[in-house]
């Protein structure tokens, strides 16, 4: 018989001498509980992780440039010289106006670091650059931690409201507690210097020649020093001008005659904001914001505190009309999170201790108890040395462990307490009990740790937050194993002999118990029996279990997400008007939505219901990292409304966003609005595809054909097309009459871009702010097409000759962006969605077999690729899968080395599968869509499981030792060891109760991983009971046939 032999307990080993030594027991709980307090108050406090990203950016301004200038002339070069670093994965490239910028994502084995310097260094070697683009800045991408904003508002000019920002902002970061602080919501500041073209041909200059003179007349700049008798004297030149009027006394021209033209006599000038007509509201008025980070060990409550508390103080200097509010303030979603998780884990400890005294003694019930505490704080000892902060993702992992630490703790405790019962010392049941158990609880303990594993290699962001469950139970389950082998022992080996006829509080365990041991004897065996002589249909039962309890999932009756969308305590609507509309018209579509917003408040309960309003002009919320929503421009915007939770007497974010949309329909000029009420990895878009290829107008075309296909789906909402048509474009090129003149496309180039865009005289510093100083046409002479035919070109000669003279004129449409991946240009066609529709599977299979093979047979050169949460899921489950198999493998050995038999660890992970149908209906139940969160507690599951068929085929093993058959020890094995199992399986699933009944939107990303572990382990629980004694015997006896029939053909063998 291959099986585990049995231990016979030493009076030696460490075991034996903690057990001897509870002094020593003693001083490691006190050790771990101060180390644990101390850890506790060091550990940093924030509601989600903050980690850096597998990305590198690199952005690259290039004022006044078009979309495909910017790709031409800046993200082809960085794309050829970066695609092939090693480490890279993916290469990203958007062309937007004015600016360009590439993301770079890395392997996940890469070094990001190694990768962000390689990358450096490449755009470094990068020479052709255009002039007029601006230095090239790479950086890791990371997720900033901000805590609080503070939002000044009030009907004042911008520049008053700016000041009041910057005077905060100093304000803040003068005090205790503050370390980081940004102001939002204003425009560069810039001076306009315009001139009309009349006063630019008298003077006969060009606006280059301006800014040529202000850049050489405004300078600061030293000029060494003199070492005299008397000491040194420094020398320097000193004239630099930082505002408006000390511009204008700036010298420009010489007349004849000796007289001087100063700026301000022939140049407007205005020191103002750049005109990319950003702007932030509050509530319909304009509002500029301030932004609070936390750094380092800064919590959230300690920097909200004291920005509130600074914000009072603050409120009381200004004048009525200016308002001063916070918004964002991370420290609420930290308290109600932290507070709804510590509210889960204080009932699951006490669901967790109930359990425990029902069924174990008065006295063994809190010293197993006292594993939960002691693991935990253990865990939070080493959690500051570990870089493992408190957050949502860390309280939820000791939650998952809630139930899991006392499991060890019970098979041991139970084990001493039978021991005592039969009549032995207490001390020497506590090193026997202990003794004999240790092999399979400690194995037990790692093969939970390594089913965990898998969840370190998973990918993206997600692996991000998710990496941090095993990392705790990992610590957890140390301590708790610590704890099983020496501090309980010693506890138990010096405790009292159970009574024979318990009194008070333990007359409670000793009825359910003495109920329980006749359920045992009657039912249950009546029932294992009939398993195991009915093995073969038992057996059979359970894999058509399984194999219907799949199909749920595989034909789409359970829906399935990547990722389970987190409804957010805020509604946005992203506005997109057509590219290029007046900034005026987009102001007026925003106005209206906050109306509307107001009338669905007012439908819903009344304005109460909305706590502030926040919009943005000029660049908009949502979209995803590329979605065609972000970005800048006039049109642009976003209206974000924050409600009053449910809970206070408000409404959800999705009955809001539902109302708001019916009610705001789509204004006549608007491209399209787009209502978001999700966040976290979940949110975005359900469906994206995305269409690639080499010729523009193909992919447009393309696109437009899979826009409209998608828009007849009933399933689907919000469907948009990431290109837009774009702006008029002019084409100017030198003809033979400006060649003649000796005039360039240069020459042509550069007074055509200081005429409309402007030419930079001055970049300098006003206080902590840069400060650019541009030339350009007055505001009246560049606004219409006459503008353009009406202006005059400088020759070399130093005459002038009308542009239509000197150039010719191409009509076209430049793109708003461009977007490329790989190599190839690429446009994304999204869409989310409807109310009622559970999954997005349906839509993406019909897309898939009938929409887009008709698009690339008539568009030949265009490929697709579904990505956003697919093409996560699939890098998801790339990873995730062969490393479960891998962790599988290695509890395959860690069972097959100490039970000494290749048969024997199948039938203990048998159960794994099988645990697999109660996660899957425990979702059904709940009603609870499936998500890659679920399989995530699906992995887990499959440690635990096989802990307690681990401990049933140990004790049937024993048996068999004894001289009992197959049957009679599993039969027996079950009926001594059913208490254990069925009190280890009810502390799982009453830890994780209050997780799975949770009600919060907030919680809703956790609850299918508690579902998966909660229900898994019930069902396993009668899996292990009735199924695997079947197993078991049916793999003896089929080994015992086999034995009989080698041992028969041995014999006749011997006999010829």
């Amino acid at each position: 018989m291959s099986a585990l032999d049995p231990v016979t307990p030493a009076p030696h080993g460490m075991i034996a001498w903690m057990a001897n030594n509870p002094v020593v027991a003693n001083l490691i709980m006190v050790v771990v509980c101060v180390g644990g307090l101390m850890g506790l108050f060091q550990a940093k406090q924030e509601v989600f992780p903050e980690f850096e990203l597998e990305y590198i950016q690199v952005s690259v301004p290039y004022p006044g440039a078009s979309p495909a200038e910017v790709e031409q002339a800046v993200l082809l070069a960085i794309e050829e010289q970066t695609r092939a670093l090693d480490g890279v994965k993916r290469v990203t490239a958007t062309a937007s106006e004015g600016s360009g910028s590439v993301l770079i994502e890395t392997l996940r084995d890469a070094d990001p670091d190694q990768v962000a310097v390689d990358v450096k260094n490449a755009v470094d070697r990068i020479t052709t650059f255009p002039d007029e683009a601006e230095k090239p800045t790479v950086a890791r991408v990371s997720n900033r931690r901000q805590v609080i904003s503070l939002i000044i508002s009030g009907d004042q000019p911008t520049a008053s409201l700016h000041a009041l920002a910057e005077r905060a902002r100093d304000g803040l970061l003068a005090l205790d507690g503050v370390t980081q602080a940004e102001v939002s919501g204003v425009s560069d500041l810039e001076i306009h210097v315009e001139f009309s073209r009349a006063r630019l041909e008298a003077l006969g200059l060009t606006l280059n020649d301006v800014a040529t003179r202000l850049r050489n007349a405004s300078l600061e700049l030293p000029a060494g020093q003199i070492e005299t008798h008397a000491g040194s004297i420094l020398v320097r030149m000193s004239n630099r001008a930082e505002t408006g009027a000390e511009l204008g006394d700036l010298i420009i021209h010489n007349a004849p005659g000796g007289h001087i033209v100063r700026l301000r006599d022939v140049a407007t000038i205005r020191d103002d904001y750049a005109n990319d007509h950003k702007a932030f509201y509050y509530n319909g008025k304009r509002a500029v914001m301030v932004t609070v980070y936390r750094v380092g060990d800064e919590t959230p409550l300690g920097v909200s505190d004291v920005t509130r508390a600074y914000a009072d103080t603050f409120r009381a200097s200004l004048p009525p009309s200016v308002e001063v509010a916070t918004w964002k303030d991370d420290s609420e979603k930290f308290r109600d999170r932290i507070d709804l998780l510590n509210r889960n884990a204080r009932l699951g400890l006490i669901l967790v201790v109930i359990v425990l005294a029902l069924f174990l003694s008065p006295m063994l019930a809190f010293w197993v108890a006292l594993g939960i505490p002691f693991s935990f704080l253990g865990a939070f000892m080493l959690m500051p040395t570990a870089d493992l902060s408190i957050n949502m993702v860390t309280l939820f992992a000791f939650i998952v462990t809630l139930g899991l630490v006392v499991d060890d703790a019970i098979v041991v405790g139970e084990n001493i307490y039978a021991h005592m019962q039969r009549g032995d010392a207490p001390l020497k049941s506590a090193i026997r009990g202990a003794q004999e158990i240790a092999v399979p609880v400690g194995f037990s303990i790692v093969t939970t740790i390594v089913a965990f594993m898998p969840l370190f290699f998973v990918p993206g962001v997600m692996g991000k937050l998710f990496s941090l469950i095993p990392a705790i139970v990992v610590l957890v389950l140390v301590f708790s194993l610590l704890e099983s082998f020496t501090v309980l022992p010693a506890h138990l080996g010096h405790s009292h002999r159970p009574a024979k006829e318990p009194t008070g509080a333990a007359r409670l365990s000793y009825v359910v118990n003495r109920r329980l041991k006749r359920f045992i004897h009657g039912p249950y065996r009546t029932a294992l029996l009939f398993c195991i002589r009915h093995r073969w249909s038992a057996i059979a039962f359970s894999v058509a279990m399984l194999l219907i309890s799949a199909s749920l999932v595989t034909s789409g009756k359970l829906a399935f997400h990547f990722f389970p969308k987190i409804e957010d305590d805020d509604v946005t609507v992203a506005i997109r008007m057509p590219f290029g509309a007046d900034v005026s018209e987009t102001v007026r579509i925003k106005d209206r939505m906050e109306q509307t917003a107001r009338q669905a408040a007012e439908q819903l309960g009344g304005q109460q219901i909305i706590r502030n309003m926040f919009a943005k002009v000029g660049q908009a919320s949502g979209g995803g990292r590329f979605g065609p929503t972000s970005g800048s421009g006039s049109h642009l915007a976003s209206v974000e409304v924050t409600l009053l939770a449910p809970s206070d007497g408000g409404v959800r974010a999705s009955e809001f966003s539902r109302v708001w949309r019916k009610l705001s329909g789509v204004p006549a000029g608007v491209t399209s609005l787009n209502f978001h009420h999700t966040a976290g990895p979940g949110a975005g878009s359900d469906v994206d595809v995305q269409l690639s290829g080499r010729d523009l107008p193909t992919l447009i075309d393309a696109a437009s054909v899979l826009t409209k296909a998608l828009g007849q789906f009933d399933q689907l909402m919000n469907v948009e097309n990431a290109h837009d048509a774009g702006k008029p474009q002019y084409d100017f090129v030198v003809n033979a009459v400006g060649q003649s003149l000796g005039l360039t496309n240069r020459e042509l180039a550069n007074q055509l871009r200081a005429s409309f865009y402007g030419a930079e005289a001055l970049r300098t510093q006003r206080g902590r702010l840069e400060l650019k100083v541009m030339t350009r046409l007055d505001e009246a002479e560049r606004e219409s097409l006459y503008d353009l035919d009406a202006m005059k070109i400088r020759t070399p000669d130093g005459g002038f000759a009308p542009l239509s003279v000197v150039a010719d004129r191409v009509e076209g449409r430049g793109s708003t962006n461009i977007r490329r991946e790989d190599g190839a240009r690429v446009i994304n066609v999204r869409a989310e969605l409807a109310a009622g529709a559970r999954s997005p599977r349906p839509v993406l299979e019909a897309v898939e077999q009938s929409v887009l093979p008709q698009i690339l047979a008539d568009h030949p050169g265009v490929k697709y690729e579904f990505v956003g949460s697919r093409r996560e899921s699939g890098d998801t489950f790339e990873n995730l899968g062969p490393n479960y198999m891998f962790a599988l493998f290695v509890m395959y050995a860690l069972l097959a080395a100490p039970f000494r038999s290749y048969i024997q660890p199948l039938i203990i992970m048998s159960v794994i599968p099988l645990g697999f149908v109660g996660a899957i209906w425990g979702h059904v139940i709940m009603g609870i869509d499936m998500s890659v969160v679920s399989l995530f507690g699906v992995i887990a599951l499959s440690g635990v499981v096989v802990n307690d068929s681990l401990v049933l085929i140990h004790a049937a093993n024993r048996l068999r030792h004894n001289g009992l058959t197959a049957q009679q020890a599993v039969l027996r094995a079950g009926m001594t060891r059913f208490r254990p199992i069925l009190l280890t399986s009810l502390t799982t699933f009453f830890g994780l109760a209050p997780m799975i009944l949770e009600t919060s939107i907030q919680a809703r990303f956790l609850i299918p991983m508690a579902i998966s572990l909660g229900f898994g382990v019930m069902f396993a629980t009668f899996i292990v009971l009735l199924v695997v004694p079947a197993l078991y015997v049916m793999i003896e006896n089929l080994r015992s046939l086999l034995s009989r029939i080698s041992l028969t053909g041995a014999a006749k063998r011997e006999a010829v």
